[in-house]
């Protein structure tokens, strides 16, 4: 093993350790750890960001720059050079504070969602944004404070790049919406029954390993917010949220971190321990090559595959034996008619595929303004209402169904928003490409999800970070529009 390859291997370690605690903080921890596992992760980072900036990894760096034989080495080596010149702009106590802060944060935003309080979130809210607009400033912009935030998350996107799309998108989501709301609203009532919360998680470990998660290398665990993490590629966690009066919740969330579960097991192990599985820049042992990238494989799983009438016509008699009385009186086409209906709602992560994207985008538009101090902290409740109001004609009952749903900004996330549109324009992408193939599409009729998992392995999975997601997608889906396969599922299974 080269120096290169020794040094860059520890720092993807210490921020593997880094996922270990946090892990830890939002799975088992108590609440009066939050500030010392603050400090915990701080120092982590800190000394990650020491690691990448030492003279030894820049003498690694520009040597294995040198050497390179091949384009991932080149870029395993560019990467690390560009790393040391974005923590070069960044203060190491600017660093550290976003770290102690963020535990801090976490913990009064469960408090605050628990008591539907935005006063207790809000000072914290205000500290995070604050350090957020110093990162922006310490990083530089030409345009706006957004764009440094985004391209942590998404790299090439700003906020002009991402505004054009939102309105590209809202136009085309508009009379799709509009066509669905006018159609007759299918029988939803047995989703709301009471489902026992031990046989909701004992089904949903059922269909993430059908779907190929490795319970050998994973763990399925409770949480407030579902969320994956990885501790290495070998110790992927995913968890998700139990409602015992509302089902879809806890199938869906599980559907989902399971296909960011299944990018994380399926980097190639030759990465594993290199820069190709680590994010040097924002100090993440994250093994996709962006957040869109890896919600692509999320909402795929989630939603092209777990929404199907294929998928159900496999699993829905087994859904029915666990919840024999709940679900006794409901036939696979009510099943089906119910969880694909557009029904706008509160809560992002229970909102249908014709919504969600209108979530996203409220979002979005709050952040940049925030970030352009076009709108203080202490007015977010208030522009929520108006936003969900005027997007989705909803009227907020109280905080924790606004804006203290998400977890996001107590994390400092600002950014991260946008990737889960950006995510299901990917995933619609690559579905409608993947789909061509007669085996994969033989399979997922039949129940056989292998074909999928191999195409997605041998197209996103095994590259980790060492190819961008625009790279991706000129492979695996040249021909296909931004917005276009999209638009057109969402056509297909909510308006025709």
């Amino acid at each position: 093993m080269s120096t290169f390859e020794t040094l860059t291997g520890r720092v993807n370690d210490v921020l593997c350790a880094v996922n270990a605690l946090q892990w830890d903080a939002r799975v088992m921890m108590p609440p009066g750890g939050a500030e010392t596992r603050g400090q915990q992760i701080a120092t982590l980072k800190g000394l990650a960001r020491q690691m990448i900036l030492a003279p030894e990894m820049g003498d690694a760096a520009e040597a294995a720059l040198e050497a390179a034989t091949t384009e991932t080495d080149h870029r395993a080596a560019q990467a690390v050079l560009e790393a040391r010149a974005y923590h070069a702009r960044l203060p190491a106590s600017l660093l550290q504070a976003q770290a102690e802060s963020a535990a801090i944060a976490n913990a009064a935003w469960v408090e605050a969602r628990a008591r539907s309080d935005f006063a207790i979130f809000r000072p914290h809210l205000e500290r995070s944004v604050a350090l957020a607009r110093q990162q922006a400033e310490a990083l530089g912009y030409d345009g706006h404070p957004y764009d440094p935030m985004v391209d942590l998350f998404e790299p090439g996107e700003t906020a002009a790049s991402l505004s054009a799309l939102f309105d590209e998108l809202r136009a085309g989501l508009r009379p799709i919406l509009d066509a669905a709301l006018g159609r007759p609203a299918p029988r939803r009532d047995f989703l709301f029954r009471d489902f026992p919360v031990a046989e909701q998680q004992r089904f949903c470990h059922e269909i993430a390993g059908a779907m190929g998660f490795d319970f050998d290398r994973g763990r399925l665990d409770t949480t407030v917010h579902p969320f994956e993490i990885s501790q290495t590629r070998n110790d992927v966690r995913i968890t998700s949220r139990w409602t015992p009066g509302y089902l879809p919740m806890a199938i869906f969330g599980s559907l989902h971190e399971t296909g960011h579960g299944l990018y994380e097991l399926g980097v190639d192990p030759g990465l594993t321990r290199s820069v190709h599985a680590t994010d040097l820049r924002g100090l993440y042992a994250v093994g996709g090559t962006s957040f869109g990238m890896h919600e692509s494989q999320s909402r795929l799983i989630e939603n092209h595959v777990g929404r199907s009438p294929a998928f159900w016509a496999r699993h829905f008699g087994r859904l029915r034996d666990t919840f024999p009385e709940q679900l006794g009186d409901v036939t696979l086409e009510d099943w089906l008619a119910a969880i694909n209906c557009a029904q706008p709602g509160f809560i992002r992560i229970e909102a249908d595929e014709l919504t969600y994207d209108l979530h996203i985008m409220l979002r979005v538009r709050i952040e940049m303004a925030l970030m352009d101090g076009s709108l203080e902290v202490a007015e977010v409740p208030g522009v929520w209402a108006e936003a969900m109001a005027q997007d989705l004609g909803l009227k907020v009952p109280d905080d924790a169904r606004g804006c203290l749903q998400d977890v996001h900004w107590s994390h400092n996330y600002f950014g991260s928003f946008p990737t889960y549109t950006i995510g299901n324009l990917t995933a619609a992408r690559l579905f409608a490409q993947l789909q061509q193939d007669p085996a994969i599409a033989t399979g997922l009729a039949q129940g056989d999800y292998a074909p999928l998992r191999s195409a997605l392995q041998a197209q996103v999975w095994r590259h980790g970070r060492a190819r961008s997601r625009r790279e991706l997608l000129e492979t695996a889906a040249p021909e296909i529009g931004e917005t276009e396969a999209y638009l057109a599922h969402l056509h297909d299974r909510f308006a025709a």
